[in-house]
Protein backbone atom coordinates (compact mmCIF):
# COMPACT_ATOMS: atom_id res chain seq x y z
CA UNK A 1 0.00 0.00 0.00
CA UNK A 2 1.04 3.41 -0.62
CA UNK A 3 0.03 6.79 0.43
CA UNK A 4 0.73 10.31 -0.62
CA UNK A 5 0.33 13.46 1.01
CA UNK A 6 1.68 17.30 0.32
CA UNK A 7 2.74 19.36 3.40
CA UNK A 8 2.21 22.75 2.95
CA UNK A 9 4.55 24.97 4.03
CA UNK A 10 3.41 28.45 6.06
CA UNK A 11 3.77 32.36 6.05
CA UNK A 12 2.93 34.29 9.18
CA UNK A 13 1.25 37.01 7.79
CA UNK A 14 1.87 38.63 11.10
CA UNK A 15 3.23 37.66 14.08
CA UNK A 16 3.21 40.03 17.70
CA UNK A 17 6.38 38.57 20.09
CA UNK A 18 5.49 38.53 23.57
CA UNK A 19 7.99 37.74 26.71
CA UNK A 20 9.26 34.12 27.53
CA UNK A 21 7.57 31.78 29.42
CA UNK A 22 7.97 29.27 32.29
CA UNK A 23 8.71 26.98 29.67
CA UNK A 24 11.27 29.00 27.30
CA UNK A 25 8.70 29.31 24.56
CA UNK A 26 7.24 33.24 24.08
CA UNK A 27 3.76 34.14 24.10
CA UNK A 28 2.93 35.11 20.64
CA UNK A 29 -0.16 36.06 18.39
CA UNK A 30 0.67 35.30 14.78
CA UNK A 31 -1.82 34.40 11.76
CA UNK A 32 -0.20 31.27 10.29
CA UNK A 33 -1.23 30.52 6.16
CA UNK A 34 -0.75 27.62 4.58
CA UNK A 35 0.65 28.15 1.08
CA UNK A 36 1.13 25.65 -2.27
CA UNK A 37 4.61 25.53 -1.58
CA UNK A 38 4.80 22.05 -0.30
CA UNK A 39 6.91 18.98 0.42
CA UNK A 40 5.54 15.51 -0.50
CA UNK A 41 5.17 12.20 1.35
CA UNK A 42 5.42 8.85 0.20
CA UNK A 43 4.37 6.12 3.07
CA UNK A 44 4.75 2.63 1.98
CA UNK A 45 3.74 -0.22 3.85
CA UNK A 46 5.69 -2.79 2.06
CA UNK A 47 8.14 -2.74 5.00
CA UNK A 48 9.10 -4.90 7.95
CA UNK A 49 10.44 -1.49 9.85
CA UNK A 50 8.97 2.10 10.43
CA UNK A 51 11.91 4.07 8.53
CA UNK A 52 12.01 7.79 7.33
CA UNK A 53 14.00 8.72 4.38
CA UNK A 54 14.81 12.38 3.54
CA UNK A 55 17.19 13.13 0.71
CA UNK A 56 20.18 15.27 1.05
CA UNK A 57 19.30 16.57 4.76
CA UNK A 58 20.73 15.72 7.75
CA UNK A 59 19.95 15.60 11.58
CA UNK A 60 16.75 15.15 13.42
CA UNK A 61 13.81 14.73 11.64
CA UNK A 62 10.17 15.69 12.81
CA UNK A 63 8.33 13.37 10.77
CA UNK A 64 10.68 10.31 12.48
CA UNK A 65 10.09 12.00 15.86
CA UNK A 66 6.53 11.97 14.71
CA UNK A 67 6.04 7.92 14.44
CA UNK A 68 8.22 7.54 17.47
CA UNK A 69 5.49 9.06 19.37
CA UNK A 70 2.63 7.92 17.74
CA UNK A 71 3.97 4.33 18.68
CA UNK A 72 4.30 5.52 22.15
CA UNK A 73 0.68 6.27 22.70
CA UNK A 74 -0.24 2.88 21.43
CA UNK A 75 -0.68 3.49 17.39
CA UNK A 76 -1.19 0.56 15.70
CA UNK A 77 -0.63 1.11 12.88
CA UNK A 78 1.33 -1.05 10.18
CA UNK A 79 5.37 -0.79 9.82
CA UNK A 80 5.66 2.19 7.44
CA UNK A 81 8.96 3.63 5.17
CA UNK A 82 8.15 7.52 4.57
CA UNK A 83 9.98 9.32 1.74
CA UNK A 84 10.13 13.09 2.43
CA UNK A 85 10.83 15.08 -1.28
CA UNK A 86 11.63 18.56 0.29
CA UNK A 87 10.62 21.45 -1.78
CA UNK A 88 10.12 24.54 1.16
CA UNK A 89 13.72 25.83 1.86
CA UNK A 90 14.74 23.83 5.91
CA UNK A 91 15.23 26.33 8.08
CA UNK A 92 13.69 29.37 6.53
CA UNK A 93 10.89 30.28 8.93
CA UNK A 94 8.28 28.04 6.68
CA UNK A 95 7.61 25.77 9.29
CA UNK A 96 8.47 22.61 6.46
CA UNK A 97 9.66 20.22 9.31
CA UNK A 98 6.56 20.92 11.06
CA UNK A 99 4.24 20.44 8.15
CA UNK A 100 6.09 17.13 7.11
CA UNK A 101 5.52 15.92 11.05
CA UNK A 102 1.50 16.77 10.49
CA UNK A 103 1.31 15.21 7.52
CA UNK A 104 2.40 11.96 8.71
CA UNK A 105 0.02 12.81 11.81
CA UNK A 106 -2.42 12.82 8.70
CA UNK A 107 -1.08 9.84 7.08
CA UNK A 108 -1.63 7.53 10.34
CA UNK A 109 -5.08 8.50 10.85
CA UNK A 110 -6.07 7.06 7.26
CA UNK A 111 -4.09 4.07 8.18
CA UNK A 112 -5.28 3.11 11.84
CA UNK A 113 -7.86 6.38 13.11
CA UNK A 114 -7.01 7.73 16.50
CA UNK A 115 -9.16 10.19 18.41
CA UNK A 116 -8.49 13.92 17.34
CA UNK A 117 -8.13 15.29 20.72
CA UNK A 118 -4.86 12.84 21.27
CA UNK A 119 -3.61 13.92 17.59
CA UNK A 120 -3.83 17.62 18.61
CA UNK A 121 -1.96 16.98 21.90
CA UNK A 122 0.35 15.01 19.89
CA UNK A 123 1.17 18.07 17.73
CA UNK A 124 1.72 20.83 20.55
CA UNK A 125 4.02 18.30 21.98
CA UNK A 126 6.25 17.86 18.38
CA UNK A 127 6.44 21.58 17.72
CA UNK A 128 4.61 24.58 18.16
CA UNK A 129 4.41 25.46 14.65
CA UNK A 130 2.95 22.16 13.81
CA UNK A 131 -0.81 22.17 15.36
CA UNK A 132 -1.03 25.20 12.88
CA UNK A 133 -0.45 22.59 9.85
CA UNK A 134 -2.49 19.70 11.14
CA UNK A 135 -5.31 21.00 8.94
CA UNK A 136 -3.87 23.51 6.33
CA UNK A 137 -5.12 27.22 6.35
CA UNK A 138 -6.00 30.42 7.63
CA UNK A 139 -4.88 29.54 11.54
CA UNK A 140 -4.45 31.99 14.48
CA UNK A 141 -2.43 31.11 17.30
CA UNK A 142 -1.91 31.96 20.31
CA UNK A 143 0.37 30.30 23.01
CA UNK A 144 3.06 29.66 21.68
CA UNK A 145 1.62 29.60 18.38
CA UNK A 146 0.43 26.41 19.44
CA UNK A 147 -3.24 27.48 20.47
CA UNK A 148 -5.31 27.54 16.91
CA UNK A 149 -8.36 28.88 15.64
CA UNK A 150 -8.63 28.41 11.77
CA UNK A 151 -10.63 31.32 9.94
CA UNK A 152 -12.37 31.91 6.92
CA UNK A 153 -9.96 32.82 3.65
CA UNK A 154 -9.06 36.50 3.25
CA UNK A 155 -9.83 38.49 -0.01
CA UNK A 156 -7.72 36.85 -3.11
CA UNK A 157 -4.21 37.50 -2.65
CA UNK A 158 -0.91 35.14 -3.66
CA UNK A 159 2.64 35.35 -2.69
CA UNK A 160 5.85 35.92 -3.62
CA UNK A 161 8.37 33.82 -1.68
CA UNK A 162 12.20 34.58 -1.72
CA UNK A 163 14.25 31.85 0.14
CA UNK A 164 17.83 33.43 1.41
CA UNK A 165 20.97 31.36 0.31
CA UNK A 166 21.70 30.95 4.58
CA UNK A 167 19.71 29.06 7.63
CA UNK A 168 18.79 30.54 10.36
CA UNK A 169 18.00 28.88 14.10
CA UNK A 170 14.69 29.36 15.59
CA UNK A 171 16.38 29.38 18.96
CA UNK A 172 19.21 31.89 17.95
CA UNK A 173 16.71 34.49 16.22
CA UNK A 174 14.21 34.24 19.30
CA UNK A 175 17.97 35.21 21.56
CA UNK A 176 18.54 37.71 19.56
CA UNK A 177 14.70 39.29 19.95
CA UNK A 178 15.35 39.03 23.58
CA UNK A 179 18.87 40.79 23.25
CA UNK A 180 16.99 44.03 21.09
CA UNK A 181 14.19 43.89 23.90
CA UNK A 182 11.74 43.60 20.94
CA UNK A 183 8.77 41.73 23.13
CA UNK A 184 5.59 43.39 24.06
CA UNK A 185 3.70 43.48 27.13
CA UNK A 186 0.83 41.53 27.49
CA UNK A 187 -1.91 44.24 27.34
CA UNK A 188 -0.48 44.91 23.32
CA UNK A 189 -0.68 41.24 22.67
CA UNK A 190 -4.54 41.20 23.52
CA UNK A 191 -5.05 44.09 21.56
CA UNK A 192 -3.58 42.62 18.72
CA UNK A 193 -5.45 39.37 19.18
CA UNK A 194 -8.56 41.59 19.57
CA UNK A 195 -7.73 43.63 16.56
CA UNK A 196 -7.00 40.44 14.08
CA UNK A 197 -10.52 38.51 15.69
CA UNK A 198 -12.45 41.28 14.72
CA UNK A 199 -10.85 41.97 11.36
CA UNK A 200 -10.64 38.23 9.97
CA UNK A 201 -13.89 37.44 8.29
CA UNK A 202 -14.63 35.80 4.52
CA UNK A 203 -12.48 37.96 2.03
CA UNK A 204 -11.46 40.36 4.48
CA UNK A 205 -7.52 42.07 3.49
CA UNK A 206 -5.75 42.63 6.49
CA UNK A 207 -4.47 46.51 6.80
CA UNK A 208 -0.70 47.05 7.19
CA UNK A 209 -0.50 48.23 10.96
CA UNK A 210 -1.09 44.04 11.31
CA UNK A 211 0.83 43.11 9.02
CA UNK A 212 4.11 42.84 11.20
CA UNK A 213 6.41 40.41 12.39
CA UNK A 214 8.15 41.14 15.33
CA UNK A 215 10.58 38.70 14.57
CA UNK A 216 12.00 40.51 11.79
CA UNK A 217 14.30 42.99 12.95
CA UNK A 218 16.00 39.94 14.79
CA UNK A 219 15.82 38.09 11.44
CA UNK A 220 17.52 40.86 9.85
CA UNK A 221 20.37 41.58 12.63
CA UNK A 222 21.30 38.00 11.94
CA UNK A 223 20.95 37.79 8.37
CA UNK A 224 21.72 41.59 6.53
CA UNK A 225 21.28 39.98 3.13
CA UNK A 226 17.40 39.89 4.16
CA UNK A 227 17.04 42.99 4.55
CA UNK A 228 18.29 43.48 0.57
CA UNK A 229 15.86 41.09 -0.44
CA UNK A 230 13.04 42.93 1.20
CA UNK A 231 13.43 46.03 -0.48
CA UNK A 232 13.82 44.15 -4.44
CA UNK A 233 9.96 42.66 -3.44
CA UNK A 234 8.76 45.91 -2.51
CA UNK A 235 10.50 46.83 -5.90
CA UNK A 236 9.14 44.15 -7.88
CA UNK A 237 5.72 45.32 -6.98
CA UNK A 238 4.60 43.80 -4.14
CA UNK A 239 2.04 45.32 -1.56
CA UNK A 240 3.78 44.47 1.01
CA UNK A 241 6.86 42.88 2.22
CA UNK A 242 8.26 40.94 5.74
CA UNK A 243 10.19 37.97 6.77
CA UNK A 244 7.81 34.83 7.44
CA UNK A 245 8.55 33.22 10.54
CA UNK A 246 11.71 34.05 12.19
CA UNK A 247 13.21 33.99 8.83
CA UNK A 248 15.34 34.37 6.58
CA UNK A 249 12.45 33.75 3.71
CA UNK A 250 11.16 36.78 2.58
CA UNK A 251 7.42 37.26 1.67
CA UNK A 252 5.83 39.72 -0.92
CA UNK A 253 2.07 39.91 -0.57
CA UNK A 254 0.06 40.55 -3.93
CA UNK A 255 -3.42 41.35 -3.41
CA UNK A 256 -6.76 41.33 -5.96
CA UNK A 257 -8.07 39.33 -8.78
CA UNK A 258 -4.49 39.37 -10.42
CA UNK A 259 -2.01 38.64 -7.78
CA UNK A 260 -1.11 35.25 -8.88
CA UNK A 261 -0.24 37.19 -12.24
CA UNK A 262 1.45 39.26 -10.85
CA UNK A 263 3.77 37.47 -7.89
CA UNK A 264 4.72 35.04 -11.09
CA UNK A 265 5.73 38.21 -13.05
CA UNK A 266 7.78 39.13 -9.78
CA UNK A 267 8.85 36.12 -8.66
CA UNK A 268 10.67 35.87 -12.79
CA UNK A 269 12.14 39.27 -12.57
CA UNK A 270 14.02 38.58 -9.62
CA UNK A 271 15.25 34.92 -10.34
CA UNK A 272 18.41 35.98 -11.56
CA UNK A 273 19.29 37.68 -8.14
CA UNK A 274 16.87 34.97 -6.57
CA UNK A 275 16.97 31.27 -7.81
CA UNK A 276 14.48 29.75 -5.29
CA UNK A 277 12.04 33.00 -6.12
CA UNK A 278 8.32 31.22 -6.35
CA UNK A 279 5.00 32.28 -6.53
CA UNK A 280 2.58 30.72 -4.40
CA UNK A 281 -1.47 31.11 -3.34
CA UNK A 282 -3.02 30.28 -0.05
CA UNK A 283 -4.26 26.82 -0.15
CA UNK A 284 -6.37 25.10 2.60
CA UNK A 285 -7.45 21.86 4.05
CA UNK A 286 -7.99 19.92 0.73
CA UNK A 287 -5.29 20.13 0.00
CA UNK A 288 -2.38 18.27 2.50
CA UNK A 289 -5.00 15.33 2.70
CA UNK A 290 -3.10 12.08 2.03
CA UNK A 291 -4.21 10.38 -1.25
CA UNK A 292 -3.74 6.67 -1.65
CA UNK A 293 -1.85 5.97 -4.31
Amino acid sequence: MKLRALAPGKVNLCLFLGAPRADARHQLVTLFESVSLADELWLSTDTNCDAVVCPGIEGPNLVAQALSALRDRGWDGPEVQVEILKRIPVAAGMGGGSADAAAMLRMACELAPGRPEEIAVLAAELGADVPSQVAPGLVLGTGAGDQVEPFEPLAPHALLLVPQPVALSTAEVYREADRLGLPRDPDQLSARYEQLVSLLKRGARLPDELLINDLEPAALSLCPEAGAALGQVRAAGADQALVSGSGPTVAGLFWGSDAKDRAALAAASLAGSFPGAVCAVPVGAEYGLPRFA
